[in-house]
């Protein structure tokens, strides 16, 4: 835990990292650790937030012992954001409700920790966007493998376009191929040799 740092000096913070140690399942390992400075947490409850290779985790303690846990899988995040100050930081975790590398899905998740300890959330904050990366380029890949398969439903047959698989018509209607492979372009999902590509085998299907 090389981006957890501090020593445990504070009162509850060494059995809140047991917790979070007994909460890893196997093969999961953890990547950094963040807790709030006691200041920021003298009207509720503390929290304790850690990064895994799986996840995102936040522990808070229970007003009569314990802590209670939650987390977000790294494919559901949807965005991290961290306001730093001079010895404290913010961190907010924006979730979304669904994964299935459904860019789409809808938000309904928002989880904000301040007073963060700055050199902790700084690390927290850096290894989320890793994560966030990395299942945006799958999204970005699972997106152009279906519009391809889309592009490839056409074919000719005397002058009547005759479509593959169970996909109607309007499914495969060269025109709304074209324009979702456009969308994709404008989102920067896929790059203009790309789009080049798909509308020069869309075109040349009709």
């Amino acid at each position: 835990m090389s981006d957890g740092t501090a020593t445990v000096d504070d009162v509850g913070l060494g059995a809140a990292l047991a917790t979070l140690q007994g909460l890893l399942t196997t093969g999961e390992t953890l990547e950094a650790w963040a807790t709030q400075r006691r200041l920021y947490a003298l009207t509720h409850r503390r929290a304790l937030i850690a990064a895994t290779s799986g996840r995102f985790i936040s522990l808070s303690r229970r007003l009569f012992g314990g802590y209670d846990s939650a987390d977000i899988r790294w494919q559901d995040l949807k965005e991290t954001r961290i306001s730093a100050g001079i010895i404290a930081a913010d961190l907010t975790v924006i979730a979304q409700s669904s994964s299935d590398l459904n860019i789409g899905a809808e938000v309904n998740r928002v989880w904000s920790f301040e007073g963060l300890r700055k050199d902790q959330a700084q690390a927290m904050y850096r290894i989320c966007q890793q994560h966030d990366q990395v299942w945006r380029e799958k999204r970005r890949v699972r997106e152009l493998e279906e519009l391809r398969a889309k592009s490839g439903g056409v074919q000719i047959s005397g002058n009547q376009p005759t479509y593959g698989g169970d996909a109607g018509a309007a499914e495969s209607d060269p025109a709304r191929r074209l324009r979702q492979a456009r969308e994709m372009l404008d989102a920067k999902l896929i790059s203009d040799s790309e789009f080049e590509s798909i509308k020069a085998k869309i075109v040349s299907g009709m």
